[in-house]
């Protein structure tokens, strides 16, 4: 990791290319498991965007690209200059996020594994925003403390996710001094909140909305995508209106489906750069219930 760090900011951005090829083409092979989850899971949830089995290998195929696209670009950009790094990333929608910051409260950037996430609060911080993220850190801890360490001189502060009381008062920390959370909320696992997503029932992570309703912060989605020619965006969307009845597990619940709706939202425009393993294993669509009475 080091020498990639060191060594691909002096690699010409065709051999980068080339080299994001090879290593899509050797993982799309060599994990044929998880590809093999990832077409499931779309011939799922895509069914009727995507009917045919050649339309959604190339859907695959194209994640596939993004993801080590993604790895290659957060790394040569992690000692890049903030100016490099303004100028390679455009951002839509600032207004937004400068009016939810105005409020004083912080701000809870809500995203997803989608396009190069890992790239956001990179570009926040090199525009000079406070900027932390939570982060579910790997096993080896060395390497985690050097992606912690890379994440610091990039500008921006680590949360670790776990243990969860951790995670929280480092949230709340963060919040309380104005600065804007990161929270990737697309992993469908046991224990969270039933929701729809694509048609498949899902328990969503109520920890976004737990925390918004708790700290009055701010929610404002936001997605860094690319291109056809491999230009990021940022988008930043209008913060999203809590529902607010004074009920704690009901607006927790509520507003957890409505943020799912926002992900699922911009996962429909920009289907080929989502992973598509956040369902949980093997997900299936619920079946249709049946009206009137048993003879």
């Amino acid at each position: 990791m080091r020498g990639l760090v060191r060594a691909l900011p002096w690699v010409p951005a065709r051999l980068i290319s080339g080299l994001t090829s090879m290593i899509a083409r050797a993982a799309f092979v060599l994990l044929w498991k998880y590809r093999t989850r990832m077409e499931r899971n779309l011939a799922t949830a895509m069914a009727d965007e995507l009917p045919s089995r050649r339309q959604r290998d190339a859907v695959i195929r194209r994640a596939w690209r993004n993801f080590a696209q993604s790895i290659l670009e957060t790394l040569r950009l992690m000692h890049a200059p903030k100016e490099r790094v303004c100028g390679i990333v455009e951002i839509e929608g600032e207004e937004h996020l400068k009016r939810a910051l105005a409020k004083g409260k912080g701000v809870i950037a809500l995203s997803a594994h989608l396009g190069n996430f890992t790239l956001i609060g990179v570009r926040l911080a090199a525009a000079g925003y406070s900027f932390s993220a939570l982060i579910k850190q790997p096993r080896d801890q060395r390497f985690a403390r050097l992606m912690d360490d890379y994440r610091t001189k990039a500008g921006v502060a680590t949360i670790s996710a776990k243990p969860r009381s951790h995670a929280v008062r480092g949230v709340l920390k963060a919040l309380r001094a104005k600065n804007v959370v990161l929270m990737i909320a697309d992993e469908f696992k046991s224990g969270g909140v039933p929701v729809d997503f694509f048609g498949l029932r899902s328990p969503a992570p109520r920890g976004p909305a737990t925390l918004a309703l708790r700290t009055q912060a701010a929610t404002v989605p936001m997605f860094m995508t690319r291109d056809a020619v491999d230009r990021l965006t940022l988008h930043i969307e209008p913060e999203i209106e809590l529902i607010k009845s004074g009920e704690l597990e009901h607006d927790v619940a509520a507003n957890t489906v409505l943020f799912t709706r926002h992900l699922e939202s911009i996962i429909r425009r920009y289907p080929d750069q989502w992973n598509w393993l956040g369902f949980q294993r093997d997900a299936k669509k619920p079946r249709a219930r049946t009206t009137g009475k048993r003879p």
